[in-house]
């Protein structure tokens, strides 16, 4: 399965398991050729996007519902999600996209139908493994694929907006991420870090103060050397150490 495949979930869906007037947004964040990804579903015949999301059953805990969203549309178990805003301005109220979206796929919905209805969303960002990552559409889109953070398509509603303050969230919370446990592979040069630090921070990064900062901070093992066929060049690489 590549990485723009996508898959139908089928029909219309019975809402009525479902909470009114609250969703789920995810901005699932992968890392590839020292750029930050993020996974948009493109809706089917419209030429519309947007951010991943969900709803939450009515016997179902908010980040549990959270978990189920990021593992359809991923493939992925057991990912650390982080809570960062709910979104409830009566801006993002727009029924006329989805009206659209619903009827190229087929359905007629009704003027109180759930889809149609205002949506208060808790939003989460999650560091997901560019490869391991398998993206899924849902039910009523075409693909669900990787987007370069810097090169998004025109999302719909307030989603660039929640991919910003994501990005913000996480540039705040950097050193709790421990980004490169999920972004990076299992080892790495601290070369490497810091090139993954400067693409999130968006700025470069003196190389001796990030080097110390890294070995003093405990979180780090170096596991040996990178092999490069010359011994006297091959950096070291560096695992995070397991808590």
């Amino acid at each position: 399965m590549n990485k723009d495949q996508h898959t139908s979930e089928g029909k219309e869906v019975d809402w009525t398991g479902f909470l009114p007037g609250i969703a789920i947004d995810c901005v699932m964040v992968g890392y590839n050729e020292k750029q930050l990804k993020v996974l948009i579903l493109e809706y089917k015949e419209t030429g519309f996007f947007a951010l991943p999301g969900g709803f939450i059953r009515r016997n179902e805990n908010l980040d549990v519902a959270a978990q189920r969203v990021l593992q359809k549309r991923t493939g992925l178990e057991g990912i650390q999600l982080n809570q960062f805003h709910t979104f409830g301005s009566l801006n993002r109220y727009a029924p006329e996209p989805m009206r659209k979206i619903m009827k190229k796929n087929g359905l007629q919905p009704a003027e109180d139908h759930f889809l149609l209805q205002r949506f208060v969303s808790t939003a989460y960002y999650a560091l997901v493994n560019f490869e391991q990552a398998e993206p899924i559409a849902d039910f009523l889109s075409d693909s669900c694929r990787w987007y370069d953070i810097n090169q998004l398509p025109k999302l719909l509603w307030d989603h660039r907006d929640i991919i910003q303050k994501a990005l913000e969230s996480l540039r705040k919370n950097i050193d709790d991420a421990a980004v490169g446990l999920t972004l990076l592979d299992e080892e790495y040069t601290m070369r490497e870090l810091r090139t993954l630090y400067e693409t999130i921070l968006d700025k470069e990064i003196n190389r001796s103060s990030f080097h110390r900062k890294m070995v003093n901070s405990g979180r780090l093992e170096r596991v040996g050397k990178k092999s490069t066929g010359k011994a006297h060049r091959s950096p070291y690489l560096y695992k995070f150490v397991s808590n």
